[in-house]
């Protein structure tokens, strides 16, 4: 698939909750090829600072040639992002990684944290692929407010975990399963580790097929610095040892395939 150097446009941006924004970009080239649980590199206009942010896709507009992304402020760059207002320029390159390669199955999409952004799209791309919305089941944990609650709703029936129990069932993406006695075929997430450590136990316990997103730093975005590889159970062609580089042959895995 190709991918694009692109100087996007800012149409808006808006604050969610604390720390987390909401922009959306103008970037046809981009938004024209890209897919579920792919990631866009995000450049900082400050030249001393090299290195882009890899941000994931929240939505894809291809009609207005605009992609979104939801993010967390957690340094330098996320923090210039926020500043950003509508007419403003960035610079970015996507769309980059494999995303999800869905299936007409009745399906779990599962996001936690700053993993629950890119799944809207997942759920998005099912729905239009001709799924029923009742058999998208979205799973989302929240530590307590919950963003994107209410979009996700267009798409699928919604369960909810907060860790504060504010809202749904109190604990994890796991417990919200359970106590609602949920039940799919196949398993699409991403969020932290130790939640996907979690799924992957659990889909492999339940038989369900399971693809899994992760979230690692990356410096370079396309799989040449080694800076974000996993463990594997086969030999990468690149470094031939057992690692793969999330951000070239990921960020999605089947969740047999790795080590987490």
């Amino acid at each position: 698939m190709a991918k694009f150097q692109e100087v996007g446009t800012v149409v808006s941006q808006n604050s969610l909750c604390d720390g987390i924004y909401d922009l959306v970009i103008r970037a046809q080239k981009i938004a024209s090829e890209a897919k579920a649980g792919q990631f866009v590199s995000v450049y900082c206009k400050d030249a001393s600072h090299l290195l882009p942010r890899p941000i994931s896709l929240c939505d894809i507009d291809k009609n207005s040639g605009t992609v979104r992304l939801v993010y967390r402020v957690v340094g330098y760059g996320t923090d210039e992002f926020s500043r950003l207002a509508s007419g403003d320029s960035i610079r970015l390159v996507g769309p980059l990684g494999n995303g999800y390669s869905l299936k007409n199955k009745r399906a779990f999409v599962i996001g936690g944290g700053i993993g629950i952004p890119p799944m809207l799209q997942t759920a998005k791309e099912l729905l239009a692929g001709g799924m029923a919305k009742d058999d998208i089941q979205i799973v989302l944990g929240y530590r307590d407010y919950c963003f994107l609650k209410e979009e996700f709703e267009r798409y699928g029936v919604v369960t909810v975990a907060t860790e504060d129990g504010s809202a749904g069932t109190k604990g994890n993406v796991i417990d919200a399963i359970r106590a609602c006695n949920l039940k799919a075929d196949i398993l699409y997430a991403c969020g932290p580790t130790p939640m996907l450590r979690a799924l992957k136990a659990y889909a492999s316990d339940n038989d369900i097929e399971a693809y899994l997103s992760l979230e690692e730093r990356m410096a370079c975005g396309i799989g040449a610095c080694l800076g974000c590889v996993c463990k594997s159970k086969d030999v990468d062609d690149h470094s031939h040892v057992n690692n793969k580089r999330v951000c070239a042959d990921g960020p999605v895995f089947n969740a047999q395939d790795i080590e987490l």
